[in-house]
């Protein structure tokens, strides 16, 4: 049974939720469900790995996280510290990797995600590998792509080494602090529109269950959604608590194009927050 949500606080007010989480906040109290909403303070943890929260709990309590990302090393630190604080955390350190780390869920989802070549911190890429595998492709980190900045959406096969190389430059400038692990270059695939609109879902999975399956790129609700069949296929993989999302391509076949820990998996503009937030408690009884 799920008793607690943990959310981090405002970098402002350590007492108040994260403006961007108020949301989903008021959802989780709205439900009625859960005991207790606990906020921890944001500029201690993050910035101290210091752990400050508005409320301790007297027994132990079992909580689902609610915030932003971490590296593997950090939320490792994270969940043991609260463990101290008598609140055990649902998502394992272990299960949190799986799933925030691309490289490791690759190989359980690689059938139906576009095919990548993975590349550790520090090892050189070399072009002529690459072009060999794909015609047109994309960069990301073990986590993130390098997303509102001028750093190319894909690359043609006619980019030169020194080009390139130039660019991963920025790549790594780009990432900074938040870069993690290493390089994954994937497949660049045409994925279907509707208006200007991708028609990308993201579904959660919690305790082993489909939960929630939402629009996740502005389509509109006429757009078709993903085969059944798929999203079932992978209700069981190693975690209490996940993202998988899904995608159409041009020709009507469908895709995964990204998991994710559901800890940190934000919630779609078209979600019903207050439902998702009672699936989550339902789920764990």
């Amino acid at each position: 049974m799920i008793d607690t949500i943990l959310f981090p606080s405002s970098y402002f007010n350590k007492k108040q939720v994260d403006e961007d989480l108020k949301k989903e906040y008021n959802a989780a109290k709205d439900t009625g469900l859960y005991n207790g909403i606990i906020i921890f303070s944001y500029e201690d943890w993050f910035h101290n790995e210091k752990i400050v929260l508005n409320t301790y709990p007297e027994n132990k309590i079992t909580a689902v996280y609610r915030g932003w990302m971490m590296q593997p090393k950090q939320y490792e630190k994270f969940y043991n510290t609260l463990k101290e604080c008598n609140i055990e955390l649902v998502t394992t350190p272990e299960e949190y990797k799986l799933f925030h780390v691309f490289p490791n869920i690759y190989e359980y989802i690689k059938i139906d995600t576009p095919k990548t070549l993975i590349y550790p911190k520090g090892t050189e890429i070399d072009l002529s590998t690459v072009k060999k595998t794909f015609n047109r492709f994309m960069v990301k980190d073990y986590v993130k792509s390098a997303k509102g900045t001028d750093f190319p959406v894909f690359f043609e096969n006619s980019v030169s080494q020194e080009e390139f190389d130039s660019w991963m430059n920025k790549f790594y400038e780009y990432r900074g602090n938040l870069f993690t692990g290493g390089i994954c270059v994937k497949e660049f695939v045409d994925l279907k529109r509707y208006g200007n609109a991708k028609n990308e879902y993201r579904v959660f999975y919690i305790n082993g269950e489909i939960a929630t399956i939402s629009r996740n790129s502005g389509q509109p609700d006429s757009a078709l959604t993903p085969p059944s069949e798929l999203i079932e296929k992978y209700n069981k993989l190693n975690s209490k608590f996940y993202t998988i999302d899904y995608a159409e391509l041009t020709d009507g076949s469908w895709i995964i194009i990204e998991a994710g820990d559901g800890s940190v998996s934000g919630l779609s503009d078209f979600q019903d927050y207050n439902a998702f937030f009672r699936s989550l408690y339902y789920s764990f009884l």
